[in-house]
C-alpha cells in the first residue's frame, strides 16, 4: 500500500514559555486542520475547513511576552465542534491564513449561508424538496 503524502501549508507545535518543546502538533493542508496530542500513544483530530463556522484570536499578558497567542475554531464537526489552537507563534498571521484557507474551501463547495447554519428554511426556494442539495445542482 502506497502511503499518502499530505502536503502542508502551515506547521507548528504548542508552545511553552515560547519554545516548541510540547507533543501536541498543528497542521493545515489546503482542506484540512489536524490537531495531534501524545507521544506513545497518539491521537489525531481533523477538521474540515469548510466546516470552520468561527475564528477568534486571544493574546493575553502572558502569551504577548513570549510572542504567542491561541485561536479558537467553532465548527459544525460532530467529534470537535470547538478547537483551540494553544499557544502557537505568529497567531495573528496563521488565523488570517486560516480564514483565507476556510473562504476558500466553502467557495470551493459552493456553500451557502443555510448550508453553513444548518438551517435550510431562510425562505430560499431553490431546494423544494429539502434534501439539502440546491435543486439547480441535481439536475
Amino acid at each position: 500500500m502506497n502511503k499518502v503524502k499530505l502536503e502542508y501549508i502551515w506547521k507548528d507545535r504548542r508552545r511553552i514559555l515560547g519554545m516548541p518543546i510540547s507533543f501536541t502538533r498543528y497542521s493545515m493542508t489546503e482542506d484540512r486542520f489536524f490537531l495531534e496530542t501524545g507521544l506513545f500513544n497518539i491521537k489525531t483530530e481533523e477538521v474540515l475547513l469548510y466546516r470552520v463556522r468561527d475564528i477568534s484570536l486571544e493574546r493575553r499578558l502572558g502569551q504577548r511576552i513570549f510572542g504567542v497567542g491561541s485561536i479558537k475554531m467553532v465548527s459544525s464537526d460532530k467529534t470537535c465542534p470547538e478547537l483551540v489552537i494553544k499557544n502557537i507563534k505568529r497567531p495573528k498571521d496563521v488565523k488570517e491564513l486560516l480564514h483565507q484557507q476556510v473562504e476558500a474551501m466553502k467557495t470551493k463547495r459552493r456553500m451557502r449561508f443555510g448550508e453553513i447554519s444548518g438551517d435550510f428554511s431562510l425562505g430560499d426556494d431553490s431546494d423544494l424538496d429539502n434534501d439539502g442539495i440546491d435543486d439547480d445542482f441535481e439536475r
